[in-house]
């Protein structure tokens, strides 16, 4: 009996040692096992009432930032919490270090909403103490125990946005917040118990579904919002090399770089606003149009920019602009701009109207440029006052400028369905088409080698909104049926978008992502046809989450779509029309269902490299082909245009050393070194001599390095 009464009394000694109030300094540190709320108190298991109170209460009042917080953190801890009460979810965001916990970025603030939780955790107290934090008693932690992959992700979010809080480099950081041994960490301490009763695990379906709707948790994908503040955006495009860098195009003639880590670049990548010629009111489509980077990108630094302009040399005749595609290369000094004194101008249509201009520029697997063009509302009476470029409206060209041709930019790939034809341009791949929105390639390529391009087209012959075609060879599309038609949804014209091939959401693998400018997203799907006539195609629309459950939410009209290295697809918004207004947006499409980032998705970052060619580096009178050519201006000549041309030649055995500019012997002078002087003074003797030698000794260098 006695032997009974001293374990009970020590069983309550023990409780009473555990759940005291006082604070870490002052009792020893507890078993990972016991789960204590901050404070030492036991969490409290609510009540099936209690949870439904909750969740309801959790979307109203208290504040925009009250209400997101409140719900974090009851679908964190849907049964166990020690934040049991709506009240005592929101004073956690009053806390004395709230200003640390404020920032505009949409991404950093959804992880700062989900650390907020942490206090909330039946697991707080061990989250929030930890060996490295005793060695600083008067200060209380800001952060709870981090697991290493949230640590780091949470670091490269937020750096840039709370630099209050980032004062070491990421391991210094994660060494002293993060989880240095198997003890319990924020947010993944659920993992050790996913099938437990009581189990807090955000993913866990079964006890999700009881508090949420289904079709908010199975049907919607996010729009998370990247970056604010672009002035009429009009596409997103990648360069392939690996640096994961991402080019955002602005109508007035810019492109901007983000880069790997999503953070906006101050200097432009490229400024031509004072060559683009960009419309105001709602409608006009001129401006800035497309850019395609060269497959090979990375050694020759090659992109091709369409843009509308109208310059002295074509201000006679019927037209109202000029839609022009030109090649540019990077600069040899900085890979993140733009050398645009190596324009060349492949090509230049006229234009009469303001209207169904497209302008894409699309590079398929084969390597050959496409250019995508409307009709620009030309009638046939128009057509016969233009000039023979107008004969390329309405039609999908097709350019090799792999040429080793040095007067001409692009040479024409001989399958091309005109390649011999006198009635039609060689250049035209398919035709048909009235005003094409953005098009796309997908990046699987089927069994036997072949690709599909999906365009979409706003005035379709068989829909009263538009319609989707498969770009193919030789095709008419006035009178070829299209891949899909879509219903009217209001009148607004439809979007092109990508195929998303990337990693992040399963659910969307395969799918044509596409919408319209009144905002809705689409996707567009193939089926098993159960017919030899069966459907072959399904549209179905493509739901986006609210902002309490995405962090942010697509607003306004959509402007186009983008696509980085890796697959995943992004949106352009914009809430006004007006070219003057900074409202654009740029969303990453992500699913809520999956991690934003998955380890499986993840690729090493490559930096942006200097052009290190051959011709890149010695080409300096003239320009470099995609294929590494050294292509001499007028008055140079030799493998890499070091060479001056004079014409006539020099005579009496003078130099060229400039373009049509002889340096004489002693004794002779004259353009050409024609005239004889009789002899000159020795000085000057030596120095003409001198001359020549350098002369010839700069060609034979300059041989010499080509070689090598």
């Amino acid at each position: 009996m006695k032997h009974l009464q001293f374990v009970l009394v020590l069983a309550i000694a023990v409780n009473v040692w555990e759940c005291g109030d006082a604070k870490f300094g002052e009792r020893g540190e507890l078993s990972p096992r016991r789960r204590r709320c901050y404070d030492g108190s036991l969490p409290k298991r609510l009540k099936k009432r209690e949870r439904k109170v909750l969740l309801d209460g959790s979307s109203g009042g208290g504040g925009a930032s009250g209400s997101s917080s409140g719900e974090v953190c009851h679908r964190l801890y849907p049964r166990v919490s020690c934040c049991p009460t709506r009240r005592a979810a929101y004073q956690i965001l009053h806390r004395r270090d709230a200003r640390i916990f404020s920032t505009n970025n949409t991404e950093c603030g959804r992880l700062l909403e989900e650390i907020k939780c942490a206090r909330c955790s039946p697991n707080a107290q061990v989250l929030f103490h930890s060996p490295d934090m005793d060695k600083m008693p008067h200060r209380e932690p800001d952060l709870p125990r981090l697991c290493q992959d949230f640590c780091r992700e949470f670091y490269y979010t937020c750096r840039g946005h709370i630099p209050e809080l980032f004062q070491a480099d990421v391991d210094e950081f994660c060494q002293y917040y993060g989880r240095r041994d198997g003890s319990q960490c924020f947010p993944d301490f659920h993992r050790k118990q996913p099938q437990a009763q009581d189990s807090n695990y955000l993913g866990d379906e079964k006890m999700e579904d009881r508090f949420v709707e289904r079709k908010h948790k199975h049907n919607c994908y996010c729009a998370q919002e990247v970056l604010s503040g672009l002035r009429q955006p009009v596409a997103v495009v990648h360069c392939g090399d690996g640096s994961q860098r991402l080019f955002v195009l602005e109508r007035e003639g810019i492109v901007r770089i983000l880069n790997h880590d999503l953070e906006l670049i101050k200097e432009p990548f490229l400024d031509i606003h004072k060559l683009v010629q960009s419309g105001l009111k709602g409608g006009d489509e001129r401006g800035l149009l497309s850019l395609a980077f060269h497959p090979n990108y990375k050694k020759n630094g090659k992109l091709y920019v369409s843009y509308t302009t109208n310059q002295e040399r074509w201000a006679i005749g019927p037209h109202d602009h000029i839609l022009r595609v030109v090649e540019y290369t990077v600069s040899r000094k900085n890979p993140n701009q733009v050398d645009t004194r190596t324009v060349r101008v492949l090509m230049e249509v006229a234009e009469l109207h303001r209207k169904h201009l497209g302008g894409q520029l699309l590079f398929s697997p084969d390597g050959l440029l496409h250019i995508i063009l409307g009709d620009g509302m030309i009638t046939l009476d128009d057509m016969e006052e233009m000039d023979g470029l107008s004969d390329f409206t309405g039609s999908v060209l097709r350019v090799d400028v792999d040429t080793d041709c040095c007067t001409s930019p692009y040479s024409i790939p001989q399958n091309n369905p005109y390649f011999n034809s006198t009635n039609q341009p060689p250049e035209i791949f398919a035709h048909g088409l009235h005003d094409p929105g953005r098009c796309a390639v997908d990046r699987l390529r089927s069994d036997n080698g072949s690709f599909l391009i999906l365009c979409t087209d706003a005035s379709g012959k068989n829909a009263s909104a538009g319609r989707i075609l498969e770009i193919t060879k030789g095709k008419d599309y006035e009178n070829e049926p299209s891949v899909y038609d879509l219903q009217s949804s209001g009148g607004a014209p439809p979007v092109g978008g990508f195929i998303y091939r990337g990693c992040q959401s399963r659910r969307l693998y395969g799918s044509y992502v596409f919408g319209d400018k009144n905002g809705n997203l689409r996707t567009l799907q193939k089926s098993t046809p159960t017919s030899a006539d069966g459907e072959e195609w399904q549209e179905r629309p493509l739901c986006l989450g609210s902002p309490s459950t995405c962090g942010s939410m697509l607003m306004g009209h959509i402007l186009g779509f983008g696509e980085d290295e890796i697959g995943e697809v992004y949106i352009l918004a914009s809430s006004k029309s007006m070219a003057q207004s900074h409202s654009g947006k740029l969303y990453k499409l992500v699913d809520p269902k999956r991690p934003p980032a998955p380890k499986e998705c993840q690729r090493q970052v490559e930096p942006p490299e200097l052009l290190m060619t051959a011709c890149s580096r010695h080409c300096k009178n003239g320009h470099c082909t995609p294929t590494g050519k050294c292509c001499c201006s007028p008055g140079w000549e030799g493998p890499l245009c070091r060479v001056a041309k004079c014409e006539p030649a020099c005579r009496n055995g003078g130099v060229c050393m400039e373009p049509n500019k002889c340096l004489c012997k002693s004794g002779y002078s004259g353009d050409q070194c024609e005239k004889s002087e009789g002899g000159m003074p020795n000085d000057q003797a030596k120095d003409g001599l001198l001359a020549h030698i350098i002369g010839m000794t700069s060609y034979l260098l300059d041989l010499s390095s080509y070689v090598v």
